[in-house]
């Protein structure tokens, strides 16, 4: 255990949790709606800290980040728990029940990455930022070592908490997972604004990529998509890249999966509204796979699953073609 921070002490040994919009009020050994943050005696502890569930080498893509690094190895770290109650999570047997963990330390954790000859950590798997002081420590340690850090997260996270991780981010993959609060409060127990708000707040400091997991019956309308496409334009930027991914059964939710005929449609509308669209989750199409350059049509990257083919690019991400400066494919290793 290791005592965690953002947590107010209420009197009585009861305490109030400010790490996520959520901000639990937490009796006496108990713990919040994550699982991971125990008040004992009128402290709150981290149960996860440096427990860690699965641990592997992924390419950048599989987080997805398309425009960060694309085609590097990327060390890849989760733990149990989670601050979202999704019905249709797919990480289900870490993020709402507990799998077995090992004790890796952050100091080891960069030492892993520098075996690997990996320049990356990513929090991934499960909810990262209920992970909270493992990862701010971690990543203050292996920025001072060189490596980048990514955040695959729900971004259901309160103001100060976020403002003190972003500086040791390069990159957040955010998992928005409808544009109406009603799906929040209905599939996911939360709210959708803290999510909005994390995402804006982090587009001012960092790289970041959105992930909409398109779910038959449930966000999968044209007038929702478009609305997603829109929001991500007018707050976060056109050049912001969107991954609509493929739903399967999982979890407590089983809605069929998403046709293809679906995705392609969204893929269609939101193209309308941004740059870079792609389409995940699914294997045998051709769009959403490549990047393009949207003022000239060349083929920047190619991809093949997770093969990655970079095409047409100059070192600082431009165009090779035409020299458009949004590609928004910005950090490259030539």
């Amino acid at each position: 255990m290791h005592q965690a921070l953002y947590y107010t002490s209420e009197g009585n040994k009861k305490i109030q949790c400010h790490l996520c919009p959520h901000n639990c009020i937490i009796q006496d050994g108990k713990t919040g709606i994550c699982r991971q943050r125990k008040n004992i005696e009128g402290v709150l502890y981290s149960l996860n800290y440096a427990q860690v569930a699965s641990i592997n080498l992924d390419p950048m893509e599989k987080k997805p980040l398309y425009h960060f690094y694309p085609g590097e190895q990327i060390l890849s770290i989760g733990t149990n728990g989670c601050n979202l109650s999704c019905q249709f999570c797919q990480n289900w047997s870490i993020s709402q029940s507990d799998s077995p963990t090992e004790i890796i330390k952050p100091e080891e954790v960069i030492k892993l990455a520098h075996q690997y000859n990996s320049g990356f950590i990513a929090y991934t798997y499960n909810e990262p930022l209920i992970w909270y002081e493992y990862v701010l420590e971690t990543a203050r340690l292996s920025q001072k070592s060189g490596i980048k850090n990514v955040l695959v997260t729900n971004a259901h996270i309160n103001k100060e908490p976020l403002g003190e991780l972003l500086p040791y981010i390069s990159a957040m993959n955010i998992d928005v997972k409808s544009i109406r609060s009603d799906f929040y409060r209905r599939l996911c127990k939360a709210g959708l604004e803290p999510v909005l708000e994390a995402a804006k707040c982090t587009k001012k400091t960092c790289h970041i990529e959105i992930t909409n997991l398109v779910i038959t019956g449930e966000n999968d309308t044209e007038t929702e998509i478009e609305e997603l496409a829109l929001w991500i334009a007018t707050h976060l930027g056109k050049d912001t890249p969107l991954h609509l991914s493929a739903y399967f059964p999982a979890y407590k939710l089983n809605n069929p999966p998403t046709p293809i005929e679906t995705l392609l449609k969204a893929y269609e509308i939101a193209r309308k509204h941004l740059y870079f669209v792609y389409i995940g989750n699914v294997a045998g199409i051709k769009e959403g796979r490549d990047t393009m350059c949207y003022q000239c049509g060349n083929k920047l990257i190619e991809r093949n699953g997770y093969n990655v083919k970079i095409l047409s690019l100059t070192k600082d991400g431009l165009c090779g073609k035409c020299g458009n400066k949004n590609t928004a494919i910005r950090h490259i290793h030539s």
